[in-house]
C-alpha cells in the first residue's frame, strides 16, 4: 500500500465536528486586530506570534495555555473583527479540503466591546455565510454549521442554549459546554441539557478530556449528550486485552461519536504522543470515531496534517481516513438528508480515486 501524500490529503474530502473559531485565528490577522484597539501582543510580528502560541500550547503549563486564548479573545470584541475571523475561518478550512465542519465560539466571551449576546451571533454567522460563498466561488465548496458553547464554571448555560434554539433555523446547529472539567461536572447545567432536550435540539458536552469517566457517564446518562467533545479518557474502560467495562460498551453500542483531536489532546496531556494515542485502539474496537483539531493555532495544524500524524503513527491508508470522514458526517448536526447527499455526492466520490488505487 503506497502512502497517503499530503497533497493528496488536502485534495481529499474532509468533516470536522470540533473546532473552536476563537483557536483557529491567522496570526497576521490577530497583529493587525489588536494594533486597532491597542491590545499588547506577547510577540512581535505573524510568525513569532505563531510561534509563540504553538510553543505556550506546546509547554506543559494549564496556564500558558489559557493564556493564548486571552490574546485571541481581546481581539474579538467588535462585529467587524468577529464577521472577519468566521470569514477567514471559513476560507481556510475549504482551503484545506474540508467540506462540511462545525465551529464553535462563546458568546459570552464576546461582551467586552459592549455587544449584546445576538449580535456576537448575527456577526458571526454573516462571517461563515461569506466566506463559504468565497470558498464555492474559489471552487472549493464548504458547508458550516454553527455550535453555541457556554462556558462551564459560569452560569449562563440556560440563556446560551436559548440563544442557540433561536439561531437554529439561521446556521446554528448545536450547543456545547466548554471549560475546565474538575469541579464544574455537566449535571451543573441540567436546566440547559433538558431544555435543549425539549426543543429537540442537538447538543455535544465536553468530557473525558482533563476528566476521566464520572465526567463521561454524567455527560451522557445525565445529560443526554449527542457526542462527546474529545471522550479520550473512555480508554480507561477497557482493559488491555480490550474487554470494554460497563460504560465504553454502552459509548461503542450506542454508536455515540468521539470528537477526538490528537494534537491538542497531546498538548493537553490526555495522552502521551500521537502514537500512544487511543484514537488506534477505538478505532480497533469499531467505537465511531471521529478526527478533529480543536484549536487550530496553538496546535500548528488542520485536518490534513491530523490525517497525516495518524497514517505517519499507526500506517493508516485512504481507506481508514474515508472511514473518519463518513463516521464524522454521519455524526453531525444537520439534517440527516443533507449528510446523505455530502456523503454519497461529494465524500465517497472525492476518496474513490485514491481507495480504489
Amino acid at each position: 500500500m503506497i502512502a497517503p501524500s499530503f497533497d493528496d490529503i488536502v485534495a481529499a474530502p474532509k468533516a470536522l465536528l470540533h473546532d473552536h473559531l476563537d483557536g483557529g485565528l491567522r496570526p497576521e490577522t490577530i497583529v493587525e486586530l489588536a494594533e486597532q484597539i491597542g491590545h499588547r501582543l506577547p510577540a512581535e510580528g505573524a510568525d513569532a506570534l505563531g510561534a509563540w502560541f504553538v510553543e505556550s500550547a506546546n509547554s506543559g503549563s494549564l496556564e500558558r495555555y489559557l493564556e493564548t486564548f486571552a490574546h485571541t479573545v481581546a481581539v474579538m470584541q467588535t462585529p467587524e473583527a468577529l464577521h472577519r475571523v468566521a470569514r477567514e475561518c471559513a476560507l481556510d478550512l475549504a482551503a484545506d479540503g474540508v467540506v462540511y465542519a462545525e465551529s464553535r465560539f462563546a458568546p459570552e466571551q464576546h461582551l467586552d466591546g459592549g455587544l449584546a449576546l445576538p449580535q456576537v451571533v448575527e456577526a458571526v454567522l454573516a462571517g461563515f455565510e461569506e466566506g463559504c460563498a468565497e470558498a464555492a466561488a474559489a471552487g472549493h465548496p464548504i458547508r458550516i454549521g454553527t455550535l453555541l458553547t457556554a462556558m462551564r464554571h459560569a452560569a449562563r448555560s440556560m440563556e446560551i442554549a436559548e440563544l442557540a434554539v433561536r439561531y437554529r433555523d439561521a446556521g446554528v446547529v448545536g450547543f456545547d459546554i466548554a471549560g475546565a472539567e474538575a469541579g464544574y461536572p455537566p449535571t451543573r447545567h441540567l436546566d440547559a441539557f433538558e431544555y435543549l432536550q425539549r426543543e429537540n435540539f442537538h447538543f455535544t458536552i465536553h468530557a473525558g478530556e482533563a476528566f476521566g469517566l464520572p465526567s463521561i457517564w454524567q455527560a451522557i446518562q445525565w445529560c443526554g449528550a449527542d457526542r462527546l467533545g474529545h471522550g479520550v479518557r473512555i480508554v480507561d474502560d477497557i482493559a488491555p486485552d480490550g474487554t470494554l467495562g460497563r460504560l465504553a460498551a454502552y459509548v461503542r453500542d450506542k454508536r455515540i461519536p468521539l470528537e477526538l483531536c490528537p494534537s491538542s489532546n497531546v498538548q493537553t496531556g490526555a495522552t502521551r504522543s500521537i502514537k500512544e494515542h487511543p484514537i488506534g485502539l477505538l478505532r480497533d474496537l469499531r467505537f465511531r470515531v471521529t478526527l478533529n483539531t480543536d484549536n487550530r493555532l496553538m496546535s500548528g495544524t488542520s485536518m490534513s496534517r491530523e490525517m497525516a500524524l495518524l497514517c505517519e503513527a499507526f500506517g493508516y491508508g485512504w481507506a481508514e481516513l474515508q472511514w473518519l470522514t463518513v463516521n464524522a458526517m454521519k455524526s453531525s448536526f444537520i439534517p440527516f438528508d443533507e449528510r446523505l447527499r455530502l456523503i454519497n455526492d461529494i465524500i465517497k466520490p472525492g476518496y474513490a480515486p485514491f481507495v480504489n488505487s
